[in-house]
């Protein structure tokens, strides 16, 4: 019998429970073969469109965004990678570019330090650094200057809502996201990000009152994590009681990686999603 979200609580669970309820990896056999084989596509992919690499943000090594074209005065898609924000870099991930852009829409992937070197604070510093410098660039970089859609995957979910807030951030797309970083805090994964309570309460979008008023997608798979669907479920119930723009919707049967391929495919779900978030955001 499935378990119902509002019966699911981390804190009656065991240090054990809660880890692996937290665990993606161990969770998803085969992960690591399905991450190399995307590492080895977005090699390809950059050798395709190899112009725009490593534009540099900020005077840490991996303050660099890659930018990949995929039209002429086209809007740009920014993706923000994930790893639990102390693991992987955007170079894993530039094969999710390929939806969006046989849609005629420009994408751009940021690096960002990683825990423990950084906190989380500095890493949401760091990705509102490069909007600034991205939406600055798109100009030069012959892209429409509109503004940004920010898109992340895992970590990058959770920093996609952080971006939200920043002017030059029309909308967002979130996917697998972590909107309450108290579970993280108390689990194996805060011995590198080394939160306390204050930094988890200033970087959890769910324990903000309200929000940024801009659209936001937020996405999950049906085959994921309780505790991680969970988290997207309740952030949908928190924007949406706050009047703020949000979707909420599960992919059926994909888990924490293979919902990935919803965003790498021109017909995914996500590329969908995100499109449509282009169209409801020009002005």
């Amino acid at each position: 019998m499935t378990t119902l979200f509002s019966a699911l609580d981390w804190r009656a669970m065991s240090q054990q429970e809660r880890d692996l309820g937290l665990n993606n990896g161990v969770a998803v056999p085969g992960s690591v073969e399905m991450v190399a084989g995307w590492e080895q596509r977005s090699a390809e992919m950059r050798k395709r469109y190899p112009d725009h690499i490593d534009l540099c943000y900020g005077p840490r090594e991996r303050n660099r965004i890659d930018f990949m074209k995929g039209a002429d005065a086209a809007p740009t898609l920014l993706f923000i990678h994930g790893g639990y924000w102390q693991a992987r870099a955007k170079e894993v991930f530039t094969v999710v570019a390929e939806g969006p852009m046989a849609h005629g829409i420009n994408v751009a992937l940021i690096g960002y330090t990683l825990a423990p070197e950084a906190t989380l604070d500095e890493i949401v510093t760091e990705i509102h650094a490069g909007i600034d410098y991205l939406a600055e660039q798109l100009p030069a970089l012959g892209a429409a200057a509109g503004g940004i859609v920010v898109s992340g995957w895992s970590a990058g979910g959770h920093l996609t809502s952080m971006a939200l807030s920043h002017p030059k951030v029309r909308a967002g797309m979130a996917i697998s996201g972590i909107y309450d970083l108290e579970p993280i805090r108390h689990s194996y994964l805060n011995e590198k990000l080394k939160a306390d309570e204050g930094t988890s309460r200033r970087n959890s979008p769910m324990m903000q009152e309200g929000g940024p008023l801009k659209p936001l997608s937020l996405v999950v798979g049906s085959a994921e994590l309780p505790l991680l669907r969970k988290q997207t479920a309740d952030f949908a119930g928190h924007r949406a009681r706050y009047g703020l723009p949000v979707t909420y919707e599960e992919i059926p049967g994909a888990n924490h990686f293979t919902i990935l391929y919803e965003m790498m495919s021109l017909k995914g779900r996500i590329t969908t999603l995100i499109r449509q978030l282009f169209e409801r955001t020009t002005g």
